[in-house]
């Protein structure tokens, strides 16, 4: 498929991932799949959650966030690089996967590439023998942690920047990283366009680019700006928006859109699945600088950043760079282990009720309590035709609780629109639009019986695949 401003995204047909989602949600008559639905790889990625992007190259040593190119390739040296260390301050917080930027817009390689002059190869690091995406690959294999990479097509170093030849080049670059070392979960492009060492902009072969992808590493989700797989959230503070839709009419956006502002909410109708991003660094820049080892974010900040992208159908992509000797300084690792301990801490306390009831149900296999059975394959869905419907949940006795989780089974794509909590009285606690993969909602400590969700108004029946509250204590 070619969109309105050339580029062309391979995909799946339509038929092929609704016969898929169909299969994903039973075999006993189960709803019809609402278009547009995630492909497999989507689903995988949308359930990891939350993961690390590490930026790390010559501006770790400059102090720079843009390097220009021309910074000598011997100043890239981590004397004690450690890739086992970045790999277990990551898992042991929590997060389960990490994308490294295996090439920023200096075009400076983590890894020997033979299409440049501008890599480790040229460093002093391990007297230029050494391979970054190899060590870093070789620990997440170890951890069973997944690896994923960023290569931005900028290059502000190489030589043939600026002509039909650089896109090959950039290509075999792909090639490179992504058949050397082992499964990627993501693909990471960045939708900058600057100038190159002779002042020429580079035009872009987006369809060769994904084709590369798509050829090596098929189960890897490729996010830019408008997708495919993924797109940007439409900012860098981490925050997804209130209204947050995994569909998007991705013929109307490019790597590098100016209407970057309309990502963050999606599109209710939009004919594609390309579901939000969230990046955000731990630190004020996105390289490692030491001035800003006191500029750490605080657990409340990551906390916030967590339920903002996380909690509202997105995923958390929290940048934490190593610093010039090669390790993830020890002020990240603390604050990484204190922000996971926090979130922990606020679903130490799952409520389970006694008995759960709906409105209407589309047959035995989807009645109401497979919202709350703890299987996120399992779901309640109203009756065909539905687009509103009420989920009631009964204690047995006055709870208190602070926290609210709704999930859809997104196999049958994304429906809610607009919805609502009421505990005993009728009193509403909470309200929003969407759902999708996950939406929490924090309140104040609120005391009920019983708890209702009210789907207002959906798409198609509505499908919840979880709806669990949280206690702030014992």
């Amino acid at each position: 498929m070619t969109t309105a401003s050339g580029i062309m995204y391979p995909q799946a047909p339509l038929l092929t991932m609704l016969i898929a989602a169909t299969l994903l949600a039973g075999k006993d008559g189960a709803p019809a799949p609402l278009a547009p639905v995630p492909a497999s790889r989507q689903i995988e990625w949308q359930r990891t959650e939350r993961y690390c992007f590490v930026h790390f190259g010559p501006n770790t040593f400059t102090g720079e966030e843009w390097g220009h190119g021309t910074e000598d390739p011997k100043i890239f040296n981590p004397k004690h690089l450690d890739c086992d260390q970045w790999v277990k301050s990551m898992k042991d917080a929590g997060f389960k996967g990490v994308i490294i930027t295996a090439k920023h817009h200096d075009g400076f390689c983590l890894w020997p590439s033979k299409y440049s002059t501008h890599t480790v190869a040229q460093s002093l690091w391990k007297g230029g023998k050494g391979d970054v995406l190899k060590e870093l690959s070789v620990a997440c294999r170890k951890a069973q942690f997944k690896m994923g990479v960023y290569l931005s097509p900028w290059d502000r170093n190489h030589p043939s920047y600026g002509t039909a030849e650089y896109n090959q080049t950039f290509a075999h670059m792909l090639e490179e990283v992504l058949t050397k070392y082992g499964p990627m979960f993501e693909v990471w492009f960045d939708g900058a366009n600057g100038e190159g060492p002779n002042g020429k902009k580079q035009v872009y072969d987006w369809p060769l680019f994904i084709g590369v992808v798509r050829k090596y590493q098929p189960k890897a989700v490729i996010f830019s700006d408008a997708g495919p797989d993924i797109r940007w959230v439409g900012n860098e503070g981490g925050i997804a928006g209130e209204t947050s839709w995994s569909n998007l009419n991705r013929d109307q956006y490019f790597p590098g859109t100016p209407r970057y502002a309309e990502l963050t909410e999606g599109q209710e109708n939009g004919t594609n699945w390309v579901a939000p991003e969230c990046d955000v660094s731990i630190r004020p820049g996105w390289f490692w600088r030491a001035t800003e080892n006191s500029k750490v974010k605080s657990v409340d900040q990551l906390r916030e950043i967590y339920y903002a992208s996380v909690g509202r159908n997105s995923s958390m992509l929290l940048n934490v760079p190593p610093n010039s000797d090669g390790l993830i300084s020890i002020e990240d690792v603390t604050r990484l282990k204190e922000f996971d301990q926090s979130i922990k801490s606020d679903v130490a306390h799952p409520l389970k009720p006694e008995r759960v009831e709906a409105d209407s149900a589309f047959g035995k296999d989807h009645w109401a309590d497979k919202a709350t059975d703890g299987n996120s394959e399992s779901y309640w869905a109203a009756k065909d035709g539905a687009t509103s419907a009420t989920l009631s949940l009964d204690y047995g006795k006055t709870v208190t609780f602070n926290m609210i989780v709704l999930s859809e089974f997104i196999p049958l794509g994304q429906r809610v629109k607009k919805f609502h909590i009421e505990v005993d009285g009728g009193q509403v606690v909470a309200s929003g639009t969407t759902i999708g993969n996950k939406r929490i909602l924090r309140i104040n400590p609120t005391s009920a019986r019983r708890v209702k969700v009210v789907i207002e108004d959906s798409r198609a029946a509505p499908i919840l695949s979880e709806v669990k509250l949280y206690s702030p204590d014992n």
